[in-house]
């Protein structure tokens, strides 16, 4: 007998594909199995026994007189003999025969060919190998889509994530983290789901979606207690599933063909049951034990009609109806199977009853052969899509990012990267990572948090615990913040730098920080997006003075006017948009600091005249020609420092003198050719730059500026210094480089508090040895040609190498 173990590769496919197959599914595959096993057994009979027993028939005589003698004597002739009477030489033997018919074996095989293939039905000769064939085909159009090309390779791939999902330990542990919720949680969390979804319905029943500072979970925080449940190469291999779910989604989620293959197979199925049923039923009385045979053979064989027995026509009976009884439970649960497919939309798969039961509810619905594969996953264990919906949440993702990132960046590893910023603030820069350590929180002598290219950075409230924080910086970050954080930060920040490529990126809650006093905002501003409503919400930062706005702005913005009042520094810097209409920088009473850097301003903008608390006015690297406005700048009595730098002013005007309040002055980058003697008449100046510009002469005038301690005329083309420069004995840094100096007079020794002195670039062939006397002058404050220092006396090259 035929094994049916050789017809497994008609069904056969991976272990792991069991799980896409329901109820129905391995229960038609049983069926199949059955009806494959009365198909080998019909064949097996019919290839190992006799298929049909042939015998000559008699023919009747004729009812007439003619033909008597002759049916007299053919009877004679084949009318056997009466056994012979015992006798003595044989007295018990009776031998038993039939009718002669003079036919030999050869003859007989010959008459049971024939009537086989002539008389007898084909139903009744081929019906096992339909039962083979039928079967066969059912279990390759029940597997058909697991062989071919377009949907086993989502199935495989489907199947593998689908177990790496179900047996990963993050799966294990984010359901465990859930499950650890209590009962009065979940309630709650439920009649908040309900209530919101009520509330949040729209005028037209769509639901709105919102989301507070509130709604933003406290779990999102990894606990320390239980991170060491997972490991390193676990929670890499968790996160790389992410990935491949992701990837796998957008991939699948685009067509439907597992899902038409298998509504396919299904109605070819049950077609073929249809017509198995028909004929069959209409076929099956074929199968008949005796079956006559006329087959016009009588000159080889001496006859033409026969009788035949059909050995196998009962066990064949028995076989098709049994046969029929399976075939017809097959389709009936086909049948079934459509009415699943078409009654339930399968091409959309919901996960609300996980959200509801995990409180993960960010998990999202998906669709198409996505959404079918879950439905037939569902058939076979609901436990599976369940553990798989955790690779579906972000938030999921998130946390196992967040337990990721507190390994890699334990709290000693973060300290090693403190350091102290410009606000003399110890500070920890935190660059281009995947999110925020929880292990900065314990970092509790931290003042300055700097955060740049970190996408997703939800701020908990464990920040709470930095009690010495006071300045954050967001550079290109899109931040989330816990509303307790959020009440922390309003009562501690008080400095705020956000760097920005989109205005999404400004986080709103900015504008509720009622104790910050600097806000620093770098990005681009359009000129709609200057009057935005958002903006106008500077108005809440009472406490705010200093304000720095780099962008592209045509206009100083509504919202600056409106902290106006309390601002006491601002800057602008612009990037090269003209800055028109500052009119409204006359309502800045109380500004102390202005720097309007890069503004394409041409003249000295007269409303900065009205400023009467200004003490200090950068306008660097604008487009200012002429500085004749000067001359109101002496109403500033509070004004000491002036930045006219990297502009194109020519000339300095007389007024200057009038600004005798003065202390800071810097022209340099500009096109000066001469300084006027009136410029220092402003004898308060400690700071004088004249650095990079075309001046040939220094007035000897300088010598009156007696608080001077800087000095600065690099690059221009002086080519003598006056010996009254060297009065200003209170000089500390002199900077006279790249000019076409000469001589160096000896008189440089009168200035004992210089530090730092630059006379590289020019013409000297020695340096005075009284440079000596310079007792604060080592040989780091030199900047000067090696060859040059080597002129000096060795006493005195020792003295300032000397620390």
């Amino acid at each position: 007998m035929i094994p049916v173990t050789e017809f497994r590769q008609f069904s056969e496919q991976q272990p792991a594909f069991r799980v896409l197959k329901p109820w129905w599914d391995v229960f038609t595959d049983y069926l199949s199995v059955a009806m494959l096993m009365i198909g080998v057994f019909g064949c097996t009979l019919q290839v190992m026994q006799d298929k049909i027993i042939c015998l000559p028939k008699r023919v009747q005589p004729a009812q007439n007189h003619s033909s008597v003698s002759n049916v007299s004597q053919a009877v004679a002739s084949t009318t056997p003999l009466p056994p012979p009477k015992p006798s003595a030489t044989n007295p018990a033997t009776v031998e038993m025969k039939g009718l002669k018919t003079d036919l030999d074996l050869q003859q007989y095989s010959f008459i049971n060919q024939m009537c086989y293939e002539r008389a007898l039905h084909w139903y009744a000769k081929y019906f096992p190998y339909l039962v083979l064939i039928h079967t066969l085909v059912f279990m390759l159009c029940s597997n058909f889509w697991f062989k071919f090309p377009g949907s086993s390779s989502k199935i495989e791939h489907f199947i593998s994530i689908l177990g790496k999902c179900f047996d990963s330990p993050w799966t294990t542990r984010a359901l465990s983290e859930v499950s650890g919720e209590d009962s009065e949680e979940k309630d709650n969390r439920k009649n908040n789901m309900s209530r919101s979804n009520t509330i949040q319905s729209g005028p037209e029943g769509s639901l709105v979606n919102s989301q507070s500072l509130k709604s933003i979970p406290e779990k999102f925080v990894v606990d320390k207690a239980t991170a060491g449940a997972l490991d390193k190469k676990e929670g890499e291999q968790a996160k790389a599933l992410f990935e491949k779910v992701k990837k796998f989604r957008l991939h699948v989620e685009e067509g439907d063909i597992l899902y038409a293959m298998y509504v396919r197979q299904t109605i070819f199925k049950v077609i073929k049951f249809l017509i198995i049923i028909a004929y069959n039923s209409a076929l099956v009385s074929k199968v008949q034990f005796t079956v006559d045979c006329n087959v016009d053979i009588q000159d080889m064989t001496g006859y033409k009609n026969f009788s035949c027995n059909h050995t196998m026509a009962h066990l064949f009976s028995k076989l098709s109806f049994c046969y029929l009884c399976f075939v017809s439970i097959y389709g009936l649960t086909c049948l079934y199977t459509l009415y699943w497919l078409f009654y339930r939309s399968l091409r959309e798969y919901s996960f609300e009853y996980v959200r509801q039961e995990t409180g993960i509810d960010d998990i999202p619905d998906v669709k198409n052969d996505f959404a079918f594969m879950l439905h037939m996953i569902d058939q076979y264990d609901p436990l599976y899509s369940k553990r798989f919906a955790v690779f579906l949440s972000e938030v999921s993702e998130n946390k196992l990012k967040q337990l990721n990132l507190n390994n890699e960046w334990t709290a000693d590893k973060l300290r090693q990267k403190l350091q102290t910023n410009a606000h003399n603030r110890l500070e920890l820069p935190l660059i281009m990572l995947s999110g925020l350590p929880d292990t900065v929180f314990e970092i509790t002598e931290l003042q300055s948090l700097k955060l740049e290219i970190i996408k997703n950075v939800m701020i908990p409230a464990t920040i709470a615990q930095l009690d010495n924080l006071q300045e954050l910086s967001l550079h290109q970050c899109s931040v989330k913040i816990h509303s307790a954080a959020l009440s922390f930060l309003k009562e501690n920040l008080k400095v705020l730098s956000v760097k920005f490529d989109d205005m999404r990126e400004l986080p709103p809650w900015m504008y509720g920080l009622r104790n910050l006093e600097e806000l620093y905002l770098v990005g681009s501003l359009s000129h709609d997006i200057s009057k935005n409503v958002t903006l106008e919400s500077l108005r809440d930062l009472k406490s705010l003075k200093i304000l720095s706005i780099k962008s592209n702005v045509s206009k100083i913005p509504q919202a600056v006017v409106d902290v106006s009042s309390h601002l006491q520094k601002m800057c602008i810097h612009n990037d090269g948009t003209k800055l028109v209409m500052l009119n409204n920088l006359k309502k800045m009473v109380n500004l102390t600091e202005l720097e309007l850097v890069h503004c394409d301003l041409e003249r000295i903008p007269h409303a900065v005249f009205s400023l009467l608390s200004l003490q200090e006015l950068d306008l660097k690297e604008n487009n200012l020609k002429s500085i004749e406005e000067i001359v109101s700048f002496q109403h500033l009595r509070k004004l000491t420092v002036l930045k006219l730098w990297h502009n194109s002013i020519a000339y300095i005007p007389e007024h200057i003198k009038k600004l005798t309040s003065l202390e800071r002055l810097s022209f340099s980058h500009n096109k000066i050719e001469v300084l006027p003697s009136h410029l220092f008449l402003c004898n308060k100046i400690r700071y004088l730059d004249l650095s990079y510009n075309d001046i040939r002469f220094i007035p000897p005038e300088v010598g009156v500026l007696q608080s001077l301690q800087y000095f600065s005329i690099t690059c221009n083309k002086v080519e003598s210094l006056p010996d009254e420069l060297y009065f200003c004995k209170k000089l500390k840094t002199l900077k006279i480089g790249k000019n076409s100096l000469s001589v160096l007079s000896p008189k440089i020794g009168n200035l004992l508090f210089l530090s730092y002195l630059d006379v590289k670039g020019n013409h000297f062939e020695i340096l005075p040895p009284e440079l000596g006397d310079c007792r604060a002058l080592k040989r780091a404050g030199l900047v000067i040609e090696d060859a040059l220092f080597e002129t000096l006396p060795s006493d005195v090259r020792e003295q300032m190498k000397t620390e």
